[in-house]
């Protein structure tokens, strides 16, 4: 079954997809950790990829950037592919001080600023959370690596340049960082029944002004990757 945004047919894609906000970052990751790789989706330029990683069958596939561009490929995912593991892995900016470029970030909750939960009417306010499983696997296989990383809440923006300026504000009330998909993503998994992790590389500080330049952000967070690609191999 192929939908207006992906023409992948049943069984092209793997229980677990890797997703990253741009298509040529799945790409990446694809040709360079995957064996018998093959392209399941071109359509919209959001390229998809299906291989074997450690024998393990993983896919991954970009989603765009925001939530009304997640919220569509991982709508389709979860309830058209059949596709039980979402692990997102993009970058964010970093609210707190102590957070740095090139750490990483584990999204245990999504604060938003968006109304995407609006469609579900619900008479409070919702909040999206990873889940629990992924998360614990995730935290140990980044601990076994001995990689730097943080886990809590982070800011799932609607706005990429906020005539407000930035969001500071919410580092007091202990957001780490600031991206764009996670809540929606969260959101969606939950809905469907399904599992979701959210995993972010900071590409900015938002504090300080330092950033990453775009070739970096494409090919440059092979921790996360791997990171990711371990976690996907264990499910």
């Amino acid at each position: 079954m192929t939908t207006p945004h992906n023409s992948a047919n049943p069984g092209d894609i793997a229980k677990t997809v890797l997703m990253p906000g741009d298509p040529l970052r799945a790409k990446f990751v694809a040709e360079t950790y995957l064996e018998d790789v093959k392209c399941y989706n071109e359509v919209r330029g959001m390229l998809g990829f299906t291989g074997l990683y450690k024998g393990k069958r993983v896919s991954v596939q970009g989603h765009g950037m925001g939530m009304p561009s997640i919220g569509i490929y991982t709508y389709e995912l979860y309830n058209m592919y059949d596709v039980d593991n979402i692990i997102r892995i993009g970058s964010a900016g970093a609210i707190r001080q102590d957070v740095k470029i090139m750490d990483l970030v584990f999204g245990m909750g999504a604060c938003t600023d968006s109304n995407y939960a609006d469609q579900y009417g619900l008479p409070g306010a919702y909040a999206p959370i990873a889940s629990y499983d992924l998360l614990e696997r995730g935290v140990n296989i980044a601990r076994e690596k001995n990689q730097k990383f943080f886990v809590g809440n982070v800011l799932s923006a609607d706005v990429f340049y906020n005539d407000q300026g930035a969001p500071s504000v919410w580092e007091k009330m202990g957001v780490i960082a600031v991206e764009m998909e996670a809540a929606a993503l969260y959101m969606n998994a939950a809905r469907a029944g399904k599992n979701a992790l959210c995993m972010l590389t900071i590409s900015d500080e938002i504090y300080s002004g330092r950033e990453l330049p775009p070739e970096k952000r494409q090919v440059g967070f092979t921790a996360m990757m791997e990171v990711a690609l371990d976690l996907a191999a264990s499910l």
